[in-house]
Formats: C-alpha cells, sequence, structure tokens
C-alpha cells in the first residue's frame, strides 16, 4: 500500500470517525430530550385528570389534549384502583414493588416497556390521603421524528464518507505531489551530472529542508567523487612514471653488453624506482588506512613527546644532516598533560611528514618544533626558515597528490600533507598553516588532551613505521 492510498484511509477514518461520535451524540441527546419533553406532558395529564376529579366530579376528555394510548389510572396507598380512565382499555401494568418505590421516594418514577412509556407520580387527595396516578401513553410524534432523524444523520454519514474519500485522495495527492517531484529529480542524477542539485517550490517546510540535506549529500559526494577521481588518476600517473623509467633502463640495458660497473649503475638506478615505489604504495597504504573507519584503529593512551623524540630519531637515521630541534615553551603541571588518547604509529607518521616537509625544504635543512600546554589542549609548532609556499598554493596543499610548480623538482609524491590532516582529524584536532614566500612555513597542531576514543574501538594490526614525506 502506497503513502497516497495509507494517507487517503486514514483521512477517511478519522473524519469518519469524528462524524459518527458526532450524530451519535445529536441522536442521543434529541432521543433524551423527547423522552424529558413527554415524561413531563405525561405528569402534566396525570396531575390534571386528578385535580379536574377532584374539583369537577368528572374528566372532560374533550377539553384535555390527547395523546396516543393514553391512559391514566389512580391508586390508593394500597395499591387498589380508584379511577380508571378508560375501562375497555388494558392498564399499564403495574407491580406492587413498583408502586410502594413511588410511596417511599415521594418521588416521579418512570418506567417503559416497549413504545409505551408511564410516569408515575404520588399527590395528596382532598382528605390528604396520598393516591398514586399513572399516566401512560404512546409518544407517536417524538419516535416518528426519532426515526426520521435518525435516518437523516445515517444517510448523512454515508454521504460524507464519499465526500471525505475524495477529498482525502486529493488532499493525499496534492501533499505527495512535491515528494513525487523529488523522486523524479533524484533519478535523473547519476554519475555525469552529479553536480545537479534539487529543487522544491516550497522553501519553507519539511520537504524542502529534505532537499536541503539531500543536496549537502550531494555536494559532499560530488566532492568525493572529484577527489577519488583525481586520486587514481593522480596515482596512476605516479606509480606509471617509475615503471616507465624502469622499463626504459632495463631495455637500453639489454641494447648491448655492458661491463659489470656499468651493470652496477644501472641497478642502482633501477633500485632507487623501485624504493620510489615502495614509497608511494607505503603511503596510499597509509593514507587509506587513515581513511577507513575510526572504529578500526587501536586508540591507546601515548605520550606526546614520546612520539615526537621518536619521530626525530627516526628522521635523523634516515638524514643524519637534518637538524630538528625539540623544545617546550611550558612545561606541564602534571606529567598525565602529555599523555593523549590515540593511534600511535598514525601520530608518529604525520609528525615525520611535518619534520622531514620541514627540514627539506630549508636551505639549511633545519626545523623546529615547540609544544605549548593549555588546558584541555596541546599544541604543537612546526617550523622552519624555507622556501615558502606561495599564496595560490596553500588552499591546495592538503589535497592528495597534489605539489607546487616550485617544489616539482624535489624528490616526493604530495601524500604527506594529506595523510597528516586526516589522522589529526582523527584525533579530534586541528591543524592550521602559516607560510610566506622567501621566510618559511609554520604548521600548528592542536590536540585534546581530554578525548575519550569510541566505546567500541578494535585493535588493529599496526602496518609499521614507515616516513611518508610530501
Amino acid at each position: 500500500m502506497n503513502i497516497r492510498t495509507r494517507l487517503t484511509l486514514l483521512f477517511v477514518l478519522l473524519v469518519a470517525s469524528i462524524v459518527l461520535l458526532f450524530t451519535v451524540s445529536v441522536y442521543y441527546l434529541y432521543d433524551q430530550f423527547r423522552e424529558q419533553e413527554f415524561r413531563q406532558r405525561l405528569q402534566e395529564k396525570a396531575v390534571t385528570t386528578v385535580r379536574l376529579r377532584e374539583d369537577v366530579g368528572e374528566i372532560p376528555r374533550d377539553d384535555l389534549p390527547v395523546m396516543t394510548s393514553e391512559q391514566v389510572t389512580i391508586y390508593n396507598g394500597q395499591g387498589v384502583v380508584l379511577y380508571n380512565q378508560d375501562s375497555k382499555q388494558p392498564r399499564f401494568p403495574i407491580t406492587t414493588a413498583f408502586l410502594r418505590k413511588v410511596t417511599q421516594t415521594r418521588q416521579p418514577q418512570y418506567i417503559r416497556l416497549g413504545d409505551l412509556e408511564a410516569i408515575a407520580v404520588i399527590h395528596l387527595n382532598i382528605r390528604k390521603e396520598p393516591v398514586i396516578i399513572v399516566a401512560s401513553g404512546n409518544d407517536r410524534y417524538g419516535l416518528s421524528k426519532l426515526d426520521r432523524l435518525r435516518e437523516i444523520l445515517f444517510s448523512g454519514w454515508l454521504l460524507s464518507l464519499v465526500i471525505v474519500g475524495i477529498a482525502g485522495y486529493l488532499f493525499a495527492t496534492d501533499a505527495l505531489r512535491p515528494v513525487a517531484e523529488l523522486i523524479t529529480q533524484v533519478n535523473a542524477i547519476s554519475a555525469t551530472n552529479i553536480h545537479e542539485r534539487l529543487r522544491v517550490g516550497r522553501q519553507r517546510d519539511e520537504l524542502a529542508d529534505l532537499a536541503r540535506t539531500f543536496n549537502d549529500l550531494l555536494i559532499r559526494l560530488e566532492e568525493a567523487f572529484v577527489l577519488q577521481k583525481s586520486f587514481v588518476s593522480h596515482a596512476s600517473h605516479e606509480l606509471r612514471t617509475p615503471l616507465t623509467v624502469m622499463m626504459g633502463q632495463i631495455e637500453v640495458t639489454r641494447l648491448q653488453a655492458r661491463t659489470a660497473e656499468e651493470y652496477e649503475v644501472a641497478f642502482d638506478a633501477l633500485l632507487d624506482e623501485v624504493k620510489s615505489m615502495i614509497r608511494l604504495v607505503n603511503g596510499l597504504l597509509e593514507l587509506a588506512r587513515a581513511n577507513s573507519d575510526v572504529v578500526t584503529l587501536n586508540y591507546q593512551p601515548v605520550r606526546i613527546d614520546e612520539l615526537l623524540w621518536l619521530a626525530q630519531s627516526h628522521i635523523v637515521i634516515k638524514k643524519p644532516n637534518y637538524q630538528i630541534d625539540i623544545d617546550f615553551d611550558n612545561l606541564p603541571v602534571h606529567e598525565e598533560e602529555l599523555v593523549i588518547v590515540g593511534e600511535e604509529s598514525l601520530l608518529q607518521t604525520a609528525f615525520q611528514n611535518l619534520m622531514e616537509n620541514g627540514c627539506k625544504y630549508s636551505p639549511d635543512e633545519r626545523m623546529s618544533v615547540r609544544i605549548l600546554f593549555e588546558r584541555g589542549q596541546l599544541k604543537l609548532t612546526f617550523s622552519d626558515q624555507g622556501y615558502g609556499i606561495p599564496p595560490h598554493d596553500l588552499p591546495h596543499i592538503f589535497e592528495p597528490f597534489y605539489r607546487s610548480d616550485s617544489t616539482m623538482t624535489i624528490n616526493g609524491h604530495g601524500i604527506g600533507l594529506a595523510l597528516t590532516r586526516r589522522i589529526i582529524e582523527l584525533h579530534q584536532g586541528q591543524i592550521q598553516v602559516e607560510s610566506e614566500v622567501g621566510k618559511g612555513t609554520t604548521f600548528r597542531i592542536t590536540l585534546p588532551t581530554t578525548y575519550t576514543p569510541p566505546s567500541n574501538s578494535k585493535s588493529s594490526q599496526k602496518t609499521g613505521e614507515n616516513v611518508i614525506a610530501d
């Protein structure tokens, strides 16, 4: 059952129930009014009859209003009939218990048998003796009006069901028209026109909010789609270049016989290309790992200072000419302030990337790291006095495989900074960059010291301590 049919049925059911409750209430209230009015007429008939009998001695029936099947009977206190209006017509059946109840309560009592209704009232005659007058009759006109009212209400209720059904269908159709339009627009969006956005006519309802939410999703998907295409294109290019160089070197080497020294030189060149490919593949693996679900990472308490010293030692072992200074802007009050909850290998990789970039892009191959402690957070500053980054390149430096024209001659793949930013984001931190051409670059990292890892974190096998430099 589709939503339009369900809305129509629910609308009809709701309105039909309300109308039915209204009609039943009208019928019940009118029936109570008719009964109350007829009881009043019977009571007036009983009192008038007994007064005429006492005052006149006889009851002139032609002068009194006549009801259908009317009958007036007078009983004494012992239940003996003193007067019967029409001896040919049977009296309304009254039990001794009913008469006794009237005598005890001294209140008018109503009773109904089929279409006949009766009321019994107690009255003191001229001798101050209590007598009971029972007046009965058939409210033919009132009951006929009640039957007619029932027919009108029932017919009106059935007619209202038809009208409400048509109105409900039209209402549901109009309410769901924007949904149908959204479905048509969504079905028209594909990978070839992912830049398209949803449009809605009504700008202030929930469907407009849904369309805006979906448009935001499309924006994120488009960014991820474009980034993925760019990533695949750049990765293919980066992998193809060393393979082409290796194939060319092998073909040139095979053209003629060479000496052992020449073969050694060729193999060294091939080995450099293989190492370059290994660094690229390791970078891609680390980037894929950093972009994976956060619950697959192994979050544990780690000391920031130890990670920085460890990253420094790994770089210095590989590049002894690099100089990396690590210092504290202020010392922590408690040793626990040096501890954050994070993924040790990823954080070390991020720090190594920033340290190696600072040295690699500086003429003096030197950079400094400063640690600042504040309440609830830890700030790291990575500074160098290198070439600097042009302003038009700053917005793109965190994109995978992006490299500035001024650094194309320096060995690298453009993965390190993209990986670093993703690692910092995984640890609920922030990274900012400030740079001036010819004066150097400064990266500022803020990490929360109170960060709590996800409760469903799973341990994962560390992939090693690979340094991915930009």
